[in-house]
């Protein structure tokens, strides 16, 4: 009787280890983010809590940005409604935890791809939404032009970044000291900068922009054209979820293809009744390029009618069309001397 109880005992303690496995190895490694998200109904976006240009919501709650444009067209792509994004705003503290713990489906919030962060968080980084990269943000009175000159400042910068990695990298290959006045909160950082405790602000260039329209008197305050680092933004998923990752990839790819193509919001109509193998491939009038993705046919034909191509989303967020008025840069498409450049749709 003692034998059969214990070995019962151990069956049950097995089968306990066994379910307990099961829920963890689930918690990580689950696989069906887009079917919660169709059972949900909406998009749930990892986004800043406020960068402008980015993702940066109003008075009453509407977010906009080159961040949020993203979102809203991964929700256009499934169901045909930009406005079943929903934004959460997350710390650069919390976004990678949060994403695991699947409180987001998604991050778009100007996260640099690294390997340390695939590798140690298990997270994929589909494709490059936006090339930046460090720069240095400082009062116009120091009269200062080149990041070379930079010896002895006081440098605010964010903590939990990479952007304190690549300040150290910077002074200490170029012979510099300089003393770090480091903030967990990119607030925080930007307070401390305009209140004098530091005399140099260091972040992406593409913050910078942002954040310098924040200041009391913009034009004070100079961005140096030095690029200190890669800084490759990109959308972040979880790993070991592949069919989530190649919509949320493709979706950045039919933009950039789109724009490539001359398919934008405004000709999408003309670009539906086109006989041109490349758009009809793009709007899903020739091929089955969106069921292999799980969507519908016409799922890119969708992006671009309500969020438009992918310069449409650069020039109104963060280029001309902009307060930021970013030139494009790296970003332009690869025919028009940049870098952005997308696999065919074949």
């Amino acid at each position: 009787m003692l034998r059969t109880f214990r070995g019962g005992l151990l069956i049950g303690l097995a089968v306990a280890v066994a379910v307990a496995a099961a829920a963890i190895t689930y918690e990580r490694y689950d696989t069906k983010t887009l079917k919660r998200t169709i059972r949900r109904g909406e998009v749930l976006c990892g986004v800043n809590k406020g960068l402008p240009g980015f993702s940066m919501p109003d008075d009453k709650g509407d977010w906009t940005g080159f961040d949020v444009d993203f979102c809203r067209a991964v929700a256009a792509a499934i169901f045909d409604d930009p406005k079943k994004a929903k934004f959460i705003p997350l710390d650069a503290s919390e976004r990678f935890k949060e994403l695991q713990s699947r409180k987001v489906d998604i991050l778009s919030r100007n996260s640099t791809w690294s390997m340390s962060r695939e590798t140690n968080y298990d997270l994929y980084f589909p494709a490059v939404a936006y090339y930046d990269g460090q720069g240095f943000m400082l009062p116009r009175s120091r009269n200062i032009d080149s990041a070379l000159d930079l010896n002895n400042s006081k440098v605010c910068v964010q903590e939990g970044t990479t952007t304190a990695l690549n300040l150290a990298d910077h002074f200490r290959a170029n012979n510099m000291k300089y003393t770090e006045v480091k903030l967990p909160r990119l607030e925080e950082v930007l307070k401390a900068y305009e209140g004098g405790k530091c005399d140099t602000f260091t972040a992406d260039v593409s913050q910078l922009y942002a954040l310098r329209m924040n200041l009391i008197q913009p034009s004070d305050h100079v961005i140096l054209p030095d690029v200190i680092s890669k800084e490759p933004l990109a959308p972040v998923v979880r790993q070991r979820d592949d069919d989530w990752m190649m919509i949320v990839k493709w979706t950045l790819y039919a933009m950039i293809n789109a724009e490539e193509l001359g398919v934008s919001s405004k000709n999408i109509d003309e670009a539906l009744k086109s006989k041109k193998p490349d758009v009809m491939r793009l709007v899903g009038t020739e091929g089955t390029y969106g069921e292999d993705l799980g969507l519908p046919k016409d799922w890119a034909a969708r992006i671009i009618r309500h969020v438009g191509n992918y310069g449409e989303i650069y020039e109104r967020n963060v280029g001309e069309g902009s307060k930021l008025k970013i030139p494009r840069g790296l970003n332009s498409l690869w025919s028009n001397g940049g870098i952005q450049y997308a696999p065919p749709i074949r």
